[in-house]
């Protein structure tokens, strides 16, 4: 009987310690919230298809191109490969990156280059306002980074389907404290090893809400026709 318990222990006790490691870290649940209830994308905004373009119910990536666009397509292409085509897949996932107007071409010349080998860029998309106006916008998030003198970073962020700011706060793995709002896209391997996981983490919150909520809507369903049932038979 000492045996048994001794090998139940065993192998009990190395998943308990890794189940509490493992949740004592911020990507393994859920994906910290920076701030919370973020201005949309404002309607007077124009994109490349006239279309009025919203982050509400979407999962986005938020950038601020700048005037520079085509002096920065490396940081589109990283972005594209390391980010968009792993998700392009999920309807609810999309890019929109904030331009000064006037670079309607410029960004249009970018969808060119990348479709070829992307494939479905429809989640791809540009918005264009004034550089004034732009700055506003930027302000509106708190960033710790800033906006260069044409209106752009090389900084993206992640925000969720009510327009929550999310990112990285609190311990990490190492039980080390860290804050990441942003992720840069010059960095092939800030948005691989760090952007994608997160991205992943986000995805995978919302659909255990939607399996919880299919899995709430079915035991109501069953237990609405149980009911139905018993009310049958006691007429």
């Amino acid at each position: 009987m000492k045996n048994k318990i001794v090998l139940i222990s065993l192998l009990i006790l190395p998943i308990a310690i890794y189940l509490v490691f493992s949740t004592a870290s911020h990507n393994s649940i859920f994906l910290p919230t920076i701030s919370k209830n973020n201005q949309d994308i404002p309607s007077d905004w124009t994109s490349l298809d006239s279309t009025k373009e919203s982050m509400k119910d979407k999962i986005t990536i938020l950038g601020f191109v700048g005037d520079k666009v085509i002096e920065n397509r490396g940081n589109f292409f990283n972005l594209n490969q390391k980010i968009y085509n792993k998700y392009k897949g999920f309807k609810d996932f999309q890019m929109i990156m904030v331009v000064p107007v006037g670079n309607e071409k410029k960004c249009q010349q970018i969808i060119d280059e990348l479709a070829p080998i992307t494939g479905d860029m429809k989640g791809w998309r540009f918005v264009f306002s004034t550089p004034e106006k732009i700055q506003e916008y930027y302000d509106s998030y708190k960033l710790m980074g800033h906006l260069d003198e044409n209106k752009g970073t090389p900084a993206v962020i992640i925000v969720d389907k009510e327009l929550n700011h999310r990112g990285r706060k609190g311990k990490n793995k190492k039980g080390e404290e860290e804050y990441k709002e942003s992720y840069n896209t010059i960095s092939a391997a800030d948005l691989h090893n760090e952007m994608t996981d997160d991205v992943k983490i986000i995805l995978r919150e919302y659909r255990l809400a939607l399996k919880k909520n299919n899995n709430a809507r079915k035991d109501a369903f069953r237990d609405n026709i149980k009911e139905n049932i018993e009310k049958q038979k006691n007429q």
